[in-house]
């Protein structure tokens, strides 16, 4: 029964059929759903907090959990909190927003999309009146298809899928690289000069949710990490494997 009772409250939230903010049945009344004991259902809300699913909420409920945004190098970062946090004036752009077929010269794109079409995204992040970082975005359709819907006008693809779309995994591939043509003409900035590069992928379960690669002027953005010794072996391995991840 337990293990039943965690497959349907899990298939819930990353299903998103029970989005960011949604407060959960109480306890009295999953028990009688299930027809067990409230031990039973305290174990299983429980681990789902331990997992990070659900947040409990003293005298409120427990309420499905909002994705982490924090800027810790291996969390999904949300730029505009970053902006803010430093003091600037954060404002957002779209500059294209196409519907297409994934290209078979594109990386993964082909198992990525699923067979249906991919959205895609070209937004602009600015601090202040600077540009802060230009992003390139792919969302699968299949695994997200009320993204086809949403204009993207007034709210960034990330922030949009933090709000609405649980994740399981994410892999970070991180480097600095010359600006091209195109990347130097949006961040106004000098072709060749230095950019920070960020490629993230992020996954529900085994579907691929979105791609984006999003590239800073390099005196604008750091990356930073904050660990105890006990904890660095681990965040090393993890971000070991997120990088072997991110070239499959």
């Amino acid at each position: 029964m337990h293990q039943r009772i965690k497959r349907d409250l899990e298939s819930k939230i990353l299903s998103g059929e029970w989005p960011p903010g949604y407060r959960l049945p109480n306890e009295l009344d999953l028990m009688a759903q299930y027809g067990c004991a409230r031990m039973t259902v305290n174990k299983v809300v429980s681990g789902l907090a331990t997992a990070g699913l659900v947040e409990r909420r003293r005298r409120a409920g427990t309420f499905v959990s909002r994705q982490h945004s924090d800027s810790a190098v291996l969390r999904i970062p949300n730029l505009r909190d970053e902006v803010t946090a430093r003091g600037a004036a954060y404002r957002y752009r779209l500059l294209s927003r196409t519907v297409r077929m994934p290209l078979e010269s594109g990386v993964n794109e082909i198992e990525f999309s699923r067979g249906r079409d991919l959205l895609e995204l070209h937004s602009l992040h600015y601090a202040d009146d600077r540009p802060f970082a230009f992003e390139k975005r792919l969302i699968s359709l299949a695994a997200v298809p009320e993204a086809g819907s949403v204009d993207f006008a007034d709210v960034s693809g990330g922030a949009w899928l933090m709000d609405h779309i649980p994740w399981t995994e994410a892999s970070h591939r991180i480097g600095a690289l010359n600006a091209t043509a195109e990347i130097a003409r949006v961040l106004r900035i000098a072709v060749g000069e230095a950019v920070l590069s960020v490629e993230r992928h992020t996954w529900r379960l085994n579907d691929g949710v979105t791609q984006v690669w999003q590239y800073f002027p390099a005196d604008l953005y750091h990356l930073s990490a904050r660990f105890t010794p006990n904890q660095a072996p681990r965040d090393e391995q993890t971000e070991t494997h997120q990088q072997a991840r991110a070239t499959h």
